[in-house]
């Protein structure tokens, strides 16, 4: 039986100021760590084997937090190493209170294109609160320039099928720190949700979703989500 814990990074930078984040590198807001810490605590109770993150600075603060309330430490396991160190790293997993964690792209937060940085109300001003609804909440509406949750679905389930889930199925107990977007992508694969049953799906900051595998299924055990809850 393997254990699968998501968690929405705390409020960004960009979050408290009301900005399009996407893949712009920001800091946790002052809350967004307060909301870290409460997250942390509630997660003491797992004993995680493996950690997966975007490679996105909020998201590893979140982890971070989390981790440190434990008392471990995450050694982050870089791609393409020249092959005399890897015995070393693999070798570093195994003192102590010391997680791997694996970072990827592929699970960054949703690419706004050319909304990025911009306030989400200049975004409503030019192109109607209609038109920004659909790109934001829709499954295969795309900013401009930009990425649509469904092509964000494309990238980020691969990976978690090839990467992540392996380690489930064999009853590890694994985190993964990452994004709205990316959650709600795995969400609609793991609950099997439809792309229109997706659209209304909002994910708490900060606050745990915790699924079991067993016997070929699915089942979550804590945490939720909220439909249809107004744009921030």
């Amino acid at each position: 039986m393997g254990l699968l814990v998501l968690v929405h990074h705390g409020e960004s930078m960009w979050n408290s100021a009301n900005k399009f984040t996407g893949w712009v590198d920001v800091p946790l807001s002052e809350h967004g760590i307060d909301e870290a810490e409460r997250c942390a605590v509630h997660c003491r109770k797992y004993a995680f084997d493996q950690v997966f993150t975007s490679r996105l600075q909020r998201a590893h603060e979140t982890l971070q937090i989390i981790l440190s309330v434990q008392g471990r430490t995450g050694i982050v396991q870089h791609t393409g190493v020249n092959p005399i160190y890897r015995p070393w790293i693999r070798r570093s997993n195994k003192f102590g209170d010391v997680l791997p964690v694996y970072t990827s792209e592929e699970l960054n937060e949703r690419f706004y294109g050319l909304l990025q940085g911009m306030d989400k109300s200049k975004a409503e001003r030019l192109f109607g609160k209609e038109q920004v609804f659909l790109w934001r909440r829709g499954y295969t509406e795309r900013p401009p320039k930009g990425e649509s949750l469904q092509q964000a679905f494309e990238r980020i389930i691969p990976y978690f099928r090839h990467r992540i889930f392996p380690r489930v199925k064999r009853g590890c107990r694994v985190l993964l720190v990452a994004h709205g977007n990316t959650l709600r992508a795995l969400i609609k694969h793991i609950e099997r949700l439809s792309s229109e049953e997706i659209v209304d799906v909002d994910l708490p900051e900060a606050r745990p979703i915790v699924y079991r595998y067993a016997r070929s299924s699915w089942k979550r055990l804590e945490g939720g989500y909220r439909y249809g809850r107004p744009l921030r």
